[in-house]
């Protein structure tokens, strides 16, 4: 991941709303929640959540499809696991099992190849 990427991320993240959505759809998994769904559980007003939504799909952190005339929305888990390998590259000088509680397996993600149709990232790291 790029400098310009991870900021790109951040910013996104760095809204109360668009945080809320993304922790939301962490918890909810791979199968994700239709729009409907998130702004109901959040309190959110369909064009405010539809911007929201925009903003976190661009910076790589959600990915979305389409059901019918239903849009659903789940966490990016590979755009995600870049972010944390960015962020945690150089953890301990480069030894980034001294950092506990999991983040040194984040480094092993930072080499790993950008998915493809015939091999996706897998769903989730955890």
């Amino acid at each position: 991941m790029e400098q310009t990427q991870a900021i790109d991320a951040l910013a996104a993240l760095a809204q109360s709303t668009r945080l809320e959505i993304f922790r939301l759809l962490v918890r909810i998994g791979p199968d994700g929640l239709n729009a409907g769904e998130i702004a109901e559980r959040l309190g959110v007003g369909a064009s405010t959540l539809s911007h929201h939504l925009a903003t976190l799909d661009r910076a790589r952190l959600l990915r979305s499809w389409r059901v019918q005339r239903q849009i659903f929305y789940a966490t990016d888990y590979g755009g995600t696991r870049r972010l944390l390998s960015f962020l945690m590259e150089d953890c301990c000088q480069g030894r980034p099992e001294l950092c506990g509680d999991g983040l040194g397996t984040l480094a092993c993600v930072t080499k790993q190849k950008e998915p493809t149709d015939e091999a996706p990232a897998p769903a989730c790291g955890c």
